[in-house]
């Protein structure tokens, strides 16, 4: 056990009191402690320490932090846009891919920019170096190597739901560390095992103990846990693939980089790496077939990922198709080629079968075999916007334990939860994004409300307003609010983002008020199929809609006073998104504005729907109570939660509100309640039909 910051030992950790919150005692050692040193713990570490927290990340191995446990690449479809976000709140992971990647490639094309994927295959080895590199010098954070076995709790702050508090933990060796806050970001760890054919043994990961002390806990105060199971494919030896026959995809020139901050990404374009597709056959489906007697992991009823299932599940579910493969690099220097679409959890030697029946893999040699992981997660509907447990103050958890998949859903729920957690301690209001703000907020919002019976991952199609929450525009959207309202943005960054705003809305302005005839700019911009037979003005920013005009292009048919913005590449790549999606973002306000209405009406944390006099069924009161909606814009997305319900709920929150305000300016002269409006506390003496 080790510090690997400021070399020293931790000093002794006063007893452990179960004390009410506020009382006189021993001030926490950390402001923030994170537990988990995966892709949502270190940015959860490092979110809270750029928010001014004093931040302990407790790991067990400190050598496996920034460690790709799966597949060696970032981004894609949907996943493309969380990091850009996670980017625009200053967090770690893109530009850790800037700095690491060997294989940079921007998915769909083919469609709009709204819903383009930036995806890169990642250099492991580089990825790793570079996260520890980062996290081992960021101000305010500790990395100590240990084992966390349970936690330190005491009596709940009264004025909040919760049946405790959390106020540390209690490391492997029996020591004790207190915190104001603790965050969990377990992964794969909580209760792991990994399954390889009929054999089975604890793990988080392989060669990497599982967490059981703490499953135990959480179980024990009452959290409700399921079981979740996902896999990873056998690896190969690159030199035994011929890749000669297989079908190649070469990376893009140039590479569009993940991060705000960077115009340009490490690597030459001629440098990058290739990926490789090949295909599966009737052969491989009847070894898979015969042999599943020998799998204890696909017969077990745990649900595993949907959208990345294992060969065994695609050839149960999809009988004979074929199936595609990509053939990954893992490193520039590595010999290690990752079979995307190949996790398989047979005994080793049927997987050695599988692979020598793939064309260009018949001499192919397996250096690690494919296995399951199945772990405990916790059901996400006990967490609020914040990512804060409902039953345990102070408590909060990202990544994997709230039922995702991916390295990208996990830093995002970490940079949440690292944010919220620093704003805890400081007692400062939570950091929500809603839905209508960015891709993080359709997550966060899904798991806390719907929760989930499979690992989560992030598309496009799980988001109502794409065209306004666009991978290039995240910045425009997050990084002034995480730099007023979260501290967590640097002041390089805002200013940046502060500057491109301004010249962007400028830039705008200016392209609206250039109106000419069809006839002038068509004369002006002869690329462009402009009708003449329009008799109304049109802007400068109308012409720039059409796909064969840029803003070099107007610059040079209008030099003044379009010149000085075709000038900054970034700016005149904005200004043609914008101009493509103006009258879609236009047309999708007045629904955005309506949801936020919805947001806005809060319900209080403490409601007793069993007590509210209001027209509910059982049934509706039940489902109320379980997932404890914060709003009645999440109210209604609750699955079994009728139009009538949410109007009559709608009715007694509206109802209340009337009441408290005329309770609170009848009672001159004497303190009235602060935060809930009309929760249990508020109106026990109001003759409201809550009780405290």
């Amino acid at each position: 056990m080790f510090l690997l910051r400021r070399r020293r030992a931790l000093p002794p950790a006063p007893l452990p009191c179960r004390r009410r919150a506020g009382s006189d005692g021993p001030a926490p050692r950390w402001d923030v402690l994170v537990i988990g040193g995966g892709h949502a713990g270190t940015e959860a570490a490092a979110a809270a320490a750029r928010s001014g927290a004093r931040t302990l990340l407790v790991t067990h191995k400190a050598d496996t932090i920034g460690q790709m446990s799966c597949n060696p690449s970032f981004g894609g479809i949907g996943k493309g846009h969380l990091m850009r976000e996670v980017d625009a709140l200053d967090g770690l992971c893109a530009r850790i891919c800037d700095q690491s990647g060997v294989h940079y490639k921007v998915l769909n094309r083919c469609k709009g920019p709204a819903v383009w994927g930036l995806r890169a295959q990642i250099d492991r080895k580089l990825y790793k170096e570079n996260m520890q590199k980062e996290i081992l010098n960021t101000p305010l954070l500790t990395v100590h190597e240990a084992s966390v076995e349970d936690l330190l709790l005491m009596e709940p702050e009264p004025d909040r739901p919760g049946k405790c508090q959390v106020s540390g933990v209690i490391l492997g060796d029996g020591s004790k560390v207190h915190a104001g806050s603790v965050i969990l970001t377990t992964g794969t760890f909580l209760r792991g095992m990994v399954f390889i054919g009929l054999k089975m043994h604890p793990a988080g990961r392989l060669g990497d103990q599982p967490s059981i002390g703490l499953a135990q806990t959480l179980e024990k105060l009452g959290f409700a846990v399921g079981r979740l199971k996902t896999g990873t494919p056998p690896r190969l030896a690159k030199d035994s693939i011929d890749f000669s026959i297989l079908e190649r995809h070469m990376a893009d020139n140039p590479p569009v980089p993940f991060s705000f901050l960077n115009e340009a990404v490490w690597i030459k374009p001629e440098d990058q790496l290739s990926c490789y597709r090949t295909l599966t056959n009737a052969k491989v489906e009847q070894i898979i077939h015969n042999n599943l007697h020998l799998n204890n992991h696909v017969r077990e009823t745990t649900r595993g990922p949907r959208y990345c299932p294992s060969l065994e599940s695609k050839v149960l579910r999809f009988p004979n198709r074929i199936h595609q493969l990509w053939l990954e690099p893992e490193g520039l220097d590595s010999n290690i080629i990752y079979p995307q679409g190949m996790s398989m959890t047979l005994p080793p030697e049927l997987q050695e079968q599988v692979i020598a029946c793939i064309r260009g893999l018949e001499k192919a040699k397996m250096v690690q075999p494919g296995y399951g992981v199945q772990y405990d997660f916790l059901d996400p509907r006990q967490l609020s916007a914040s990512l804060e447990s409902r039953l345990v103050q102070r408590l909060f958890f990202a990544g994997q334990i709230n039922g995702t998949t991916g390295y990208e859903e996990a830093a995002a729920q970490g940079v949440i939860a690292g944010i919220n957690a620093g704003l805890r301690v400081s007692g400062k209001p939570p950091f929500i994004i809603s839905r209508t703000e960015g891709y993080i907020g359709v997550l966060i919002d899904d798991l806390t409300t719907l929760g989930t019976s499979e690992p989560y991952r992030m598309f496009t199609s799980r988001v109502e307003f794409r065209m306004s929450l666009r991978p290039d525009n995240a910045d425009s959207r997050l990084t002034l609010r995480g730099f007023e309202e979260a501290g967590c943005v640097s002041q390089q960054r805002y200013a940046q983002t502060s500057r491109l705003k301004a010249a962007l809305e400028e830039a705008i302005a200016v392209l609206k008020s250039l109106q000419f005839t069809a006839t002038k700019w068509s004369r002006l911009v002869p690329e462009a199929p402009i009708s003449t037979s329009r008799s109304s003005l049109t802007s400068a920013l109308d012409i720039l809609q059409y796909p064969e005009v840029t803003m070099e292009l107007l610059a040079r048919a209008v030099p003044e006073p379009l010149r000085k913005f075709a000038e900054w590449r970034e700016l005149e790549e904005r200004l043609k998104i914008e101009a493509v999606y103006e009258w879609h973002v236009a047309s999708q306000q007045q629904e955005i504005e309506e949801v936020r209405q919805d947001e806005a009406l809060q319900l209080p944390e403490d409601l007793d729907y069993f007590a509210i006099d209001a027209s509910l069924s059982k049934e509706v009161r039940e489902k109320l109570d379980s997932n404890r909606p914060q709003t009645i814009g999440a109210l209604s997305r609750i699955p079994g939660i009728t139009p009538a319900a949410i109007v009559n709920l709608l009715r007694f929150v509206k109802t209340n509100q009337q009441r408290t305000e005329h309770i609170k300016h009848s009672r001159i002269g004497r303190a009235s309640p602060e935060g809930n409006t009309f929760g249990k506390n508020t109106f026990q003496n109001s003759g409201s039909s809550c009780v405290s």
